[in-house]
């Protein structure tokens, strides 16, 4: 039972008479109030057909109050402020809720928002030059736990990683690796020039060469050494950074390779698409603004309209060689997504990667028609500290901490929780010392004790009062004795996980599941010190079988949805601790 479906199911049903407009239900909505006192459940309803047919909100809404008061379940209606249609839940239908969660009620657990729709969702897409860092790493859990809820929510998903494996970069890293390889021939160690990769990581790749190729590769033109050595080269990148990915749990559908779309002759497809449509064309560009570059030079050259479509400026398709911008093998990739049908795209970036948002969405704009929605979110950084003090970069990758430098130090559960502790778009502290603290302001312990202390709850029962758990495993338990204000207010929490999954999806904002499972935990844990001081609030009472039953029950749906939250964002619940 989801008790939001529920309501609003009735609402239309009774409310259809009032109002026949399909497009002001589709816009309407039910939410929960900041405040209590302003009932259990609210809808805007009102406010959407008066703004729509110039109606007073208020007189509407006192329409629709009269009839409501029909649905059996609610136990008063309140219209307040500007026209928002309070409703008070009367107690028996919280209850309810807790049976669809001991049931597993599949319209409690699943919220089919997305209803089929594919959607793409792109993340990491770290350059295959060496082992994740861990700013990365918080774009992999968040677009993991993105993906997990949307194919949660209905939405057909495709979780991708885009490697770029042609450019500047990659060049970069093959004279990092011949100079290791020439290292391994000799024996002597090499000072790796500034700009190139220093870490210690390459040593690997550069024996590895050596042993394939011998000396083979000294006499080559630097041409065909770098043919030679690239896929080599790329693949065990490619490999340390799944093993990174590994160690987050985090999986991927599609390794996409921009090289090929440089192969396939896609980038030059989709260039003419857009000439065709009018939208490449030779011009120049204004200086750069801000700092004077004495480089810059006016130059002609092709450009892509992406001014038309919300950008800053127009963008360059080629480079001052002739060879393809990265936004040219952009607008191929795009394309080739589209071709593959999905609806929507999403694209997860690193916080260096603000300035190329807007030039996203017009690239799926031209190329989508308007038809394709994109979604392009920002990862900021995260600053890592120890006892108060920032941690020093990495030795092995040369400048930069890797994603197994933190694993090596804390679990993937915690780094996943934490990651998803705040929005993707703010900067994220990481404190060592604060993660590894059994205290109520370390988060993960604290959702995480929860979830112990209700298998405590439960194991305990069966050992002390057997008759009152022998009632509960055959869901011979009295919910209305659940009656006590903090009961309540916890079972109306835990009854609004769909729709915490449901804003989750549609908002793309994983990180809600976190904060939501932050507060059962909160709440829980403040009953059962009520109980410590006052056996009225304890959940196990040895002289009242029936209470405690029903108290068991109670701890088991806590139980449930915080395992249910857990695996949405990828961490495991622990039995014990």
């Amino acid at each position: 039972m989801n008790i939001f479906k529920d309501l609003w199911t009735d609402l239309k049903n009774i409310g259809y008479e009032l109002c026949q407009d399909d497009d002001i239900w589709d816009q309407a909505n039910l939410e929960i109030p900041k405040d209590p006192l302003n009932g259990d459940i609210s809808t805007n309803l009102a406010m959407i057909i008066a703004a729509k047919d110039g109606s007073n909100p208020r007189e509407v809404s006192l329409k629709f109050k009269e009839r409501l008061a029909e649905i059996p379940y609610i136990a008063h209606i309140e219209v307040a402020g500007p026209g928002f249609i309070n409703f008070t839940i009367k107690a028996e239908k919280w209850h309810e809720c807790i049976r669809s969660i001991l049931n597993d009620d599949k319209d409690f657990w699943e919220v089919d928002v997305g209803r089929g729709e594919k959607v793409n969702v792109e993340y990491v897409s770290a350059n295959p030059t060496g082992p994740m860092h861990i700013g990365h790493a918080r774009g992999a859990v968040y677009g993991d736990a993105l993906a997990n809820v949307l194919s949660l929510c209905g939405y057909n998903v495709t979780k991708e990683y885009y490697i770029n494996d042609a450019g500047t970069q990659i060049d970069t890293l093959l004279d990092s690796v011949f100079l290791r390889y020439k290292e391994a021939l000799s024996g002597e160690v090499v000072v790796i020039p500034e700009g190139l990769y220093p870490g210690d990581y390459l040593k690997d790749v550069g024996q590895k060469i050596a042993a394939e190729f011998g000396q083979a590769l000294i006499d080559m033109n630097t041409r065909e050494m770098r043919q030679k050595i690239k896929n080599i080269v790329v693949n065990e990148m490619l490999a340390l950074i799944k093993a990174d990915l590994r160690d987050l749990g985090v999986h991927h559908d599609v390794f996409f390779s921009e090289q090929s779309l440089h192969d396939s002759n896609k980038i030059n497809d989709a260039v003419k698409i857009l000439e065709e449509k009018g939208l490449i064309y030779k011009g120049v560009l204004p200086p750069p603004k801000g700092k004077i570059d004495e480089n810059w030079e006016e130059k002609e050259q092709l450009l892509f309209k992406s001014s038309e479509y919300g950008d800053d400026q127009d963008r360059p398709v080629q480079k001052n060689d002739g060879t393809w911008s990265y936004l040219a093998a952009d607008f191929a990739y795009a394309k080739d997504k589209i071709d593959r049908g999905f609806d929507t795209l999403v694209y997860i970036l690193g916080a260096d990667h603000s300035g190329y948002v807007k030039r996203i969405q017009a690239v799926i704009n031209a190329l989508g028609e308007g038809k394709i929605r994109s979604d392009v979110r920002i990862s900021q950084l995260v600053n890592f500290v120890k006892d108060g003090e920032p941690i020093k970069m990495s030795k092995r990758s040369g400048n930069f901490m890797t994603v197994s430098d933190v694993t090596n130090e804390v679990s993937k559960d915690i780094i996943r929780f934490i990651m998803l502790t705040r929005r993707n778009d703010m900067t994220l502290d990481f404190d060592f010392s604060k993660v590894k603290e059994q205290s109520k302001d370390n988060p993960v312990f604290y959702v995480q004790y929860a979830h112990v202390r209700t298998k405590s709850i439960i194991a305990k029962a069966i050992e002390t009062i057997p008759e009152a758990y022998k009632k509960f495993a055959a869901s011979e338990f009295d919910l209305s004795l659940l009656s006590t204000e903090e009961e309540i207010q916890l079972i109306k929490l835990l009854a609004s996980w769909p729709k915490v999954l449901a804003l989750s999806a549609k908002s793309c904002e994983p990180q809600r599941i976190a904060y939501y499972l932050i507060d059962v935990a909160s709440r829980f844990h403040s009953i059962w010190n009520l109980g410590k001081e006052n056996n009225d609030y304890r959940f196990n009472i040895e002289d009242d079988v029936d209470l405690t039953a029903a108290r068991l029950a109670l701890a088991e749906s806590i139980r449930k949805v915080i395992a249910g939250g857990f695996s949405v964002i990828g961490v495991k619940p622990l039995d014990k601790m």
